[in-house]
Formats: C-alpha cells, sequence, structure tokens
C-alpha cells in the first residue's frame, strides 16, 4: 500500500501545498482521500488525473471537498467526451453539497460524472480496501477511516477534536496519518482539532506503529507541533508534506 501526500495544508492552502488530499494506491487502484482547495493541480504532477478510482470525502468542509469540482469539469468535458463515472464516498447531503457548491441544479447535479455513495458507521470495501469508518468529533458530520490491505493498515483522522472512535480505528495501524491543527500554548475552540500532543496521545493508544501530521496550519510553527507530539508518542513520526511518498508497513 502506498500512500502519496498531495496536500496537507489545514484549514486553507498554504505557500507550499494544497489542502488536503491524500492518495492511496494498491495494485493499480487509486483512491483518494480527501480533495481540498488546490489539490487537483499538484495531483498532475503524480498520476494522471483519469486514472483515479474512487474519492472518499471525510466531511464537507471545502479545505477537504471544494476541488471535487474542479474535477467534476475535468471528468466531464474533456476532450474525447465525458469520462466514465466514478464513486464519490461523503457524509449525508454530498450530492446536493457539491451541486450547490458550482452553482448547478442539484439533478443531475455531479451525478453524471460521480457515483455518489452516502457513508454510515461500519465497514464496507472501497476496491481492493477492507474499509471502516466511523463518526469523529468535529462540528459538521465528518468520518475516520481505516484501510487494510494484505495485512497492512492504513488510519486516517480527517478533521477531529480527542475521541475514542479515532483510536479504535487506528488501532495497530501501521501508518496513522493523523491530524493536528492546533498547539498546546494558544486557546482553541473544543471539539474541532487536535493539538500535536493529543494526536500523539491518540497514537500511543492506539499503538499505531508510525504516526504522520496533517492538516498543518500555514500560520503554525510545525516543528512546535512535532515537539508536541513527540512528548506523548515515542514512535516513528513525521510531518507530511506535499510530494512524499510512504509505504505503508514498511
Amino acid at each position: 500500500m502506498r500512500l502519496t501526500i498531495i496536500g496537507s495544508s489545514g484549514s486553507f492552502p498554504g505557500p507550499d501545498s494544497p489542502a488536503s488530499c491524500y492518495l492511496v494506491e494498491v495494485d493499480g487502484y487509486r483512491l483518494l482521500l480527501d480533495m481540498g482547495n488546490g489539490a487537483l493541480g499538484a495531483l498532475q504532477r503524480h498520476v494522471d488525473i483519469y486514472s483515479v478510482d474512487a474519492v472518499y470525502l471525510s466531511h464537507l468542509h471545502a479545505d477537504h471537498c471544494f476541488d471535487l469540482c474542479s474535477y467534476w469539469v475535468a471528468r466531464m468535458f474533456p476532450p474525447g467526451g465525458l469520462k466514465p463515472r466514478i464513486p464519490v464516498y461523503g457524509p449525508q447531503g454530498v450530492a446536493l453539497r457539491m451541486a450547490q457548491a458550482y452553482g448547478l441544479n442539484p439533478d443531475p447535479g455531479m451525478t453524471e460524472a460521480f457515483d455518489f455513495r452516502e457513508l454510515t458507521v461500519g465497514d464496507f470495501r472501497i476496491g481492493p480496501f477492507a474499509a471502516r469508518v466511523d463518526k469523529v468529533n468535529h462540528p459538521v458530520e465528518a468520518y475516520g477511516i481505516r484501510l487494510e490491505h494484505e495485512g497492512r493498515t492504513l488510519a486516517y483522522s480527517g478533521d477531529t477534536g480527542a475521541c475514542d472512535s479515532l483510536i479504535d480505528l487506528a488501532a495497530d495501524a501501521d501508518l496513522f496519518l493523523c491530524e493536528a491543527a492546533f498547539q498546546d500554548h494558544r486557546e482553541h475552540p473544543k471539539d474541532m482539532h487536535l493539538t500535536g500532543s493529543e494526536a500523539g496521545e491518540h497514537a500511543s493508544r492506539a499503538r499505531a506503529r508510525k504516526l504522520l501530521l496533517t492538516h498543518l496550519v500555514p500560520w503554525n510553527d510545525d516543528e512546535v507541533t512535532l515537539t508536541e507530539a513527540r512528548s506523548t508518542y515515542d514512535g516513528p513520526i513525521g510531518l507530511a508534506r506535499g510530494g512524499q511518498t510512504h509505504i505503508v508497513g514498511a
């Protein structure tokens, strides 16, 4: 299982990174986890955008889903005509939300390009992956996801404050891709995002084998976030950066 960081900036694109977007590949199958602002441009540095097999949207804030609008244009109107529909997994109302984002009539909205599938808590399959999603702690309906393939496990938090469901999703994961948008020394709203130390605590409690911090807000000092996480997690740890690749379980 191969993970490529397309974008890791939190809340809005930064000078060096789009907002959240992660490419997961196995046996030629390509899944995008989130598609935030600016992601489609960066994605083209790594793969043919028409080779993507499915998209998963953790929640419907702009920094996690709005480049699906650009992707809709790319799939609807390329030379040679409409590309085949692909699945888009997202929270309840995802099809309407994306139609509204582009100012489309909800019928058909974006359904000519995308087969929208609403998420519910539990297990299902995305291509070759055994997937499990659960709700996490965010002001809107939001999900974390666990992906397994041939004994390797990737867990992705999406956006969340502290919650036990995230620990369950990341249990014994080979790689835990976890948001860390807040920092301990600053006041911040509760039940919205994790600090670096909270991300580390969740990784420790989950016994995750490696922690990769993401959703890094441009105004923060990322080294401070990393230091916070190291105070609560003693395993391998890093900062997600655009263009990085990680082999899950390596």
